[in-house]
């Protein structure tokens, strides 16, 4: 009898795990976890429902809020997400690095307006994120960004515009 209550319970302990990592893909969505995350585009989808966008409300360009920020911020990096809360490692990685220097980091996040991020493509010329600019000058992504703190480089770069000086 505690043999066949074992095997049971081994049994829908294993079904359980099978059953939390189990993921399904309908129709543009994810199904994980009883959670759906969609895939599709919402370009479609009603205006109310879209991101708002602080940017477009400015009366700038969006080119001209990159030129600015990039101009006006020692360091401003274009992410997904924001440095509180990043949205993909690559991003994630680029802020551990960089606050570790206690630089003032000034952030946009690209994925609440899709005008914003094309912008700064179009500007750096360069079509990953995140992207990192460093009193006015472009960077380049997380790899770049843990290359040059690995090897001094970044240190140098950033010494003079620390909140410590």
């Amino acid at each position: 009898m505690a043999r066949s209550l074992s095997n049971l319970l081994v049994r829908g302990v294993t079904g359980l795990h099978a059953a939390h990592s189990l993921r399904t893909v309908v129709s543009g969505s994810l199904y994980q976890h009883g959670m759906r995350y969609s895939t599709t585009d919402d370009s479609g989808s009603h205006e109310d429902f879209r991101p708002t966008t602080k940017v477009v409300n400015s009366g700038l360009s969006t080119k001209d809020i990159v030129e600015q920020d990039v101009k006006e911020n020692p360091v401003m990096i274009y992410m997904k997400g924001i440095p509180e809360a990043p949205q993909c490692g690559f991003s994630s990685l680029a802020v551990r690095v960089l606050k570790q220097y206690n630089v003032p980091l000034s952030a946009r996040n690209i994925l609440e307006d899709l005008e914003l991020k094309n912008a700064v493509k179009a500007f750096s010329h360069w079509p990953t994120f995140p992207q990192i600019f460093i009193k006015g000058e472009f960077i380049g992504g997380s790899d770049i960004i843990l290359n040059m703190h690995q090897s001094g480089e970044l240190k140098e770069k950033l010494k003079d515009i620390s909140v410590d000086n």
